[in-house]
């Protein structure tokens, strides 16, 4: 059984990959094929069985032509599952880097509690948290992992573990917000985090709550195609500006998945505008999934 990954504004997240505000009438469904199962393992670290090698310049060479009718500034990392040395293909040239994860941050967040109370089913705060992507549930599970110094070290430690240096944020920098959806997160990050996270199988259940999002996350940017796992993050900067982000992992045929990290902060500065672009950049790739990158988790 293979494993992937993928918000909402925090009130109430080279291979490339963005993140969008869930536009309120959803776009149909686009069809994919769907991929045969793959395995995956506890042993994130080993390198993955099978690769296939981009072609950086093209993808890039393509995208620029392509972003410059998005009406946005956008970001996309793609890369394959596990922790192999293909290397990253990085689009649009934009990490996001300074940028916050807003509820992309979820997945770690969910899979810190896992980890700590060794649970081997997701409780009802872990569902409502990832799938319906409610913030008072993810409020409600960080607390429980203890005071925010220590919250914010055991999230920090899941992201380290799969090689993310990602320092998570502890302090309430924007008070109408969680502390932890203003945590820093690169898109070159969060595509290394999901890549290591997608083969662990001790993320499998997390992971796959991700393929179970409600319409709100699965009707924009990678979300409609077939069998792909997402999480979807946005909000507002303070000047009002809406920041989309999206993390998953596509299934590539035989190949294996594909790992995806993208945002859009699109010119409107508007929610539903982001999501739109997102979903643009999520058919531009899915278009061309065979030149991106990808790989199988370890036997």
């Amino acid at each position: 059984m293979w494993v992937l990954g993928l918000g909402g504004a925090l009130i109430v997240a080279a291979a490339a990959i963005v993140a969008f505000y869930v536009a309120p009438n959803p776009a149909p469904v686009r069809p994919s094929v769907s991929a045969p199962p793959l395995s995956a393992t506890a042993n994130s670290s080993a390198p993955p069985t099978a690769t296939t090698l981009p072609n950086p310049a093209r993808l890039t060479g393509d995208f620029a032509q392509f972003q410059t009718g998005l009406h946005a500034r956008v970001g996309v990392v793609v890369r394959g599952v596990g922790t192999g040395s293909v290397a990253p293909v990085a689009l649009g040239g934009l990490d996001f880097a300074d940028q916050p994860a807003w509820s992309t941050i979820k997945v770690p967040l969910v899979i810190a509690s896992m980890r700590q109370n060794s649970n081997d089913h997701p409780t009802t705060a872990m569902v409502a948290a990832i799938t319906e992507s409610d913030n008072a549930a993810a409020e409600a599970i960080w607390e429980v992992l203890g005071d925010p110094v220590t919250a914010a070290a055991d999230v920090g430690k899941v992201l380290h573990d799969a090689g993310d240096p990602t320092i998570v944020e502890s302090r309430k920098l924007r008070p109408e917000y969680t502390a932890f959806g203003q945590t820093d997160w690169s898109l070159t990050n969060q595509a290394r985090f999901l890549s290591a996270a997608a083969c662990d199988q001790r993320d499998r259940l997390v992971l796959d709550l991700m393929g179970q999002v409600t319409n709100d996350q699965r009707s924009w940017g990678v979300g409609p195609f077939a069998d792909t796992k997402v999480k979807g993050g946005w909000g507002p900067s303070p000047s009002g500006h809406y920041l989309v982000r999206q993390i998953g992992v596509m299934p590539a045929g035989q190949r294996g998945l594909t790992v995806v990290a993208m945002a859009a902060e699109p010119d409107s500065g508007s929610f539903a505008d982001g999501t739109r672009v997102l979903s643009r950049i999520g058919d531009w790739l899915h278009a061309r999934l065979e030149a991106l990158p990808a790989a199988k988790c370890p036997a």
